[in-house]
């Protein structure tokens, strides 16, 4: 291709390129580059529509989700829009880390209530599906307005009417609204409605770190994770997390700072996907960030639907570090003296919910290629975290026996959570 040094022409098969060609002198010039991509943006009548129902709504909240973190300018964008509104704000699983977890203005703690009394919900880049009760009540206002940013026009009014759909690309689209909200207003601290967001999310989180550090063994979930939670806070991680509740607790007890680090069930709630996560995770790791570690938490339960690749993760060389909560069950187990104490045929007295007592799933990692450590209290979780994350090329595993009968905080609503059996 030859013509003017710089300009811009139509290439093959339609792309628009900046082009790389000789000059008049034939002095060659730079290759072409590449355009970036367009982005969309609504009309700026409709994001001043968003702007003034956000600032009439005597209690709004920001709900961001993992639309936000494929947005390039989406992180940056959305902490910019929450440090100049303060609105209240927390997280779907899939978008933790496009705004750190301990950034102000976050009532994480105080979802169930958040939810249930918002009159106004920005929703940046997610979904009113399973994960958030498809908008209704009594998880929900019945009467709640719905502010909504998206890149694709289907997600609007699913389940609930969207009062204020914002086609477009997230990071573009929030910025026009910085641009257009200016520097004036602010969401006021001392409404009622952030002092009760304020004494929710403490009592909340006064009862999590009760647990957290009540370190007594058999250990219950949340003291399981406290040196997981420590040493996240120390390193670059990629978190894979599955199970039942190994994962709605390490939603809350594992913190993310930078988006596109966690990996878990997902918007179909899936279970087996953790290893397979975690390969993909580390090949990435491997080739575009070396220091950045794959941490795998799952139940005993969900270790089990893949828990063969680890012979894969072996073959290939990756240092994935698996934790499993180990509490001889789904949802609960029995602990070896129990199981030992049944009489008669175990396939009628066992509990259809339990699993082997104390199952050695380290010696499976051992005998696949792996290193393999058992653990029943904190500093040995610890000690293991710290020699598995030594390891260059091979899998670890990390079988920590917990309580039996261990179980997430009291929770408010049990519909979705509660046994059928």
């Amino acid at each position: 291709m030859y013509g003017r040094p710089g300009a811009v022409y139509i290439d093959l098969p339609g792309n628009l390129v900046l082009t790389s060609v000789e000059s008049e002198d034939n002095i060659p010039c730079p290759p072409k580059v590449p355009l970036p991509p367009p982005v969309s943006v609504p009309p700026l009548p409709i994001t001043q529509m968003a702007i003034d129902v956000l600032k009439g709504a005597k209690k709004p909240l920001v709900i961001i989700g993992k639309g936000a973190a494929w947005s390039e300018r989406g992180p940056l964008a959305v902490q910019r829009f929450l440090t100049r509104t303060q609105l209240p704000w927390l997280v779907t699983p899939g978008g933790k880390g496009v705004v750190p977890d301990e950034m102000a203005r976050c009532v994480g703690p105080a979802r169930s209530y958040a939810l249930k009394e918002a009159d106004t919900i920005f929703l940046i880049g997610a979904r009113l599906n399973w994960m958030l009760h498809f908008g209704m009540p009594p998880r929900f206002n019945p009467n709640v307005k719905i502010v909504q940013v998206d890149l694709a026009p289907e997600e609007f009014h699913q389940n609930l009417r969207t009062e204020v759909p914002l086609c477009g690309d997230i990071g573009e689209t929030i910025s026009q609204m910085l641009g257009q909200l200016g520097t004036s207003w602010k969401y006021a601290e001392n409404t009622e409605w952030w002092t009760n967001l304020t004494a929710s999310s403490a009592k909340n989180r006064k009862a999590v770190e009760a647990m957290a550090v009540d370190h007594s063994t058999p250990l219950n979930y949340y003291a399981a994770y406290h040196p997981i939670r420590e040493f996240l806070r120390e390193n670059d991680v990629i978190v894979v997390n599955e199970g039942a509740n190994t994962m709605d607790i390490g939603r809350t007890m594992m913190q993310n700072a930078l988006p596109k680090r966690r990996l878990d069930a997902g918007t179909f709630g899936t279970m087996g996907v953790g290893q397979g996560y975690a390969i993909a995770a580390a090949l990435w790791a491997r080739d575009h960030s070396p220091k950045t570690k794959v941490l795998v938490v799952q139940g005993d339960s969900a270790f089990g639907f893949s828990g063969m690749e680890l012979e894969t993760i072996a073959r290939y060389k990756l240092p994935v570090v698996t934790v499993i909560l180990n509490n001889s069950g789904i949802y609960r187990g029995l602990s070896p003296e129990d199981m030992a104490s049944v009489d008669g045929d175990p396939t009628l007295q066992f509990p259809v919910l339990s699993l082997s007592a104390e199952c050695r799933y380290d010696k499976m990692c051992e005998s696949l290629g792996g290193v393999g450590y058992t653990a029943r209290t904190v500093p040995e979780i610890k000690q293991c975290l710290a020699k598995s994350f030594e390891e260059p090329s091979r899998p670890s595993l990390i079988n920590v026996f917990i309580a039996t009968d261990s179980e997430r905080k009291k929770q408010e609503h049990n519909w979705l959570t509660r046994s059928k059996m």
